[in-house]
């Protein structure tokens, strides 16, 4: 695969309350704000019904922009174990749609999105959200999960010749 192609792809930021989504264009040296929102669940509901909800959500927006590769954040373990499974379970939904829908998929953790975006691997969501939108000037967004995953897409655009996202799309061509 051509590194100067024009490649659209969809950062992924799991969340079980909100999901956030962010739809990218590159061609190896530009980058071009598509699209990002996010995907909500209503706490009141079971858990089943509220990864049904991501799931369903992120697939209509990959329906909808169409992108051929997908960046996911991996999970953040915090200090509570059930939080950390539930947010496990919404990454599920995170990697399934992308996956159901024939993407290539690589999974990025937090403090490689944050070098790649803002050159610190701790900065902080208001130096990520500042850093997105110096990138993609055209881009909008209401929260910093919709910023999230767009700097998820922007790190899956500068690390797509990584020897792990190369292995991913190697899968992705064989299956």
């Amino acid at each position: 695969m051509n590194n100067n192609e024009l490649v659209r792809i969809i950062g992924i930021d799991p969340g079980l309350r909100r999901t956030g989504w962010g739809v990218i264009e590159s061609d190896g040296v530009r980058l071009s704000y598509v699209a990002s929102g996010y995907v909500a669940s209503d706490s009141d509901d079971a858990l089943a019904y509220r990864l049904r909800e991501i799931f369903q959500g992120l697939t209509s927006v990959i329906a909808s922009c169409k992108p051929r590769e997908a960046g996911v954040e991996e999970t953040f373990v915090n200090s509570n174990p059930h939080a950390t499974l539930k947010l496990g379970q919404a990454r599920g939904m995170a990697l399934l749609a992308p996956a159901m829908k024939g993407l290539v998929i690589a999974e990025y953790p937090p403090n490689l999105i944050k070098k790649s975006v803002v050159g610190a691997g701790h900065a902080d969501k208001r130096q990520i959200q500042l850093m997105v939108k110096m990138l993609l000037p055209k881009a909008t967004f209401d929260n910093a999960d919709e910023a999230d995953a767009l700097a998820i897409a922007i790190c899956h655009a500068n690390h797509r010749s990584s020897p792990e996202a190369k292995l991913a799309r190697r899968i992705k061509e064989a299956s």
